[in-house]
């Protein structure tokens, strides 16, 4: 079975994901961490970011793997490496090839046969897997998703202000709705689950809660005359 979430950034779709995969006991595809990951190697490796046709072949040539919550690349640990600035502002043109998500596309659904995965994005559902069994659009209203990006960078010992936090979200969420390719929008067929006011335990169990109603079998029909 293949769940999908998506959404914008702070709607917690990445953990929820992370959490739900893990009390299925399924695999979890954290996809931008894929593309960070490409992002690093071909820093690593001096190849262009302009050259989409190398960024391309390079995404299918390595092997990503996400072992207990750690972001392996043939066998690296670069879990932290990824999560760096110098890192982030490398992906947006690696993410930003359409060459690339093809590649990627090709990757995330070989990395899904034959087994059951809980694999999260802008695009799960409605370009790498349309033919998921469950497909999931989380938000929440803007004001609470800043609200939760600013608790973290605070957590986090970043300075930082709501009003800034605010701004660069809704840049963020401009430019990812006009995005050429992996644009953010839920599937035709998505279920919208609004976060605002939920915990993150809360979000979780609002999803088993849908996949047990999608694997729970259908009534038989009432045959009663």
């Amino acid at each position: 079975m293949i769940i999908t979430l998506d959404g914008p950034a702070g709607a917690g779709k990445s953990s929820a994901a992370r959490s739900l995969a893990r009390r299925l006991g399924w695999c979890y595809i954290d996809t931008g961490a894929m593309y960070r990951a490409v992002a690093l190697v071909a820093l690593d490796r001096s190849i262009p970011l302009e050259d989409a046709a190398r960024l391309a072949e390079l995404a299918e040539s390595i092997r990503i793997l996400f072992v207990e919550g750690r972001v392996l690349v043939d066998d690296r640990d670069v879990s932290t490496e990824i999560r760096t600035e110098r890192i982030t502002l490398a992906t947006r043109p690696v993410a930003d090839a359409p060459a690339v998500r093809e590649a990627m596309k090709r990757v995330q659904r070989r990395m899904a046969e034959g087994t059951d995965v809980v694999t999260e994005g802008r695009d799960q559902g409605s370009v790498v897997f349309p033919f998921a069994e469950l497909k999931v659009f989380l938000t929440a209203s803007a004001e609470e998703r800043a609200r939760r990006r600013f608790r973290e960078e605070v957590a986090r010992g970043h300075s930082a202000s709501f009003e800034k936090v605010l701004d660069s979200q809704s840049r963020r969420d401009e430019a990812d709705e006009k995005r050429p390719v992996g644009t953010l929008k839920p599937a035709d067929d998505a279920i919208l689950l609004e976060t605002d006011g939920l915990s993150p335990e809360q979000v979780v169990d609002a999803l088993l809660a849908l996949v047990e109603a999608r694997r729970r079998p259908a009534e038989p029909p009432d045959r009663r005359p």
